[in-house]
């Protein structure tokens, strides 16, 4: 896949997951919320109103640092395909 393509692949499923109405997993918002920060290259502090939000947005993002910006799209695109795969 090109980088082009890896980015519209990416977008799409951004805005699957956007367009979705009913309420997500909380550990799968977790892994959605660090594989996006991550392929957007966003690394501003976590800023909910919660303190234990934040820290557990602070882990996530502290498990993918080791990948870069084009492998966190992957993981973001598969685990968006699998959700809607497997979801009942």
């Amino acid at each position: 896949m090109t980088p082009e393509e890896l980015h519209k692949t990416f977008e799409d499923a951004v805005k699957r997951i956007n367009e979705h109405t009913e309420p997500f997993p909380a550990d799968f918002l977790l892994r959605l919320y660090a594989y996006y920060k991550k392929a957007t290259n966003d690394y501003g502090r976590p800023n909910s109103r919660k303190p234990i939000i934040n820290a557990f947005k602070t882990n996530a993002l502290f498990q993918v640092q080791d990948i870069s910006e084009d492998e966190a799209k992957q993981e973001y695109i598969i685990l968006v395909n699998n959700y809607f795969l497997y979801r009942n």
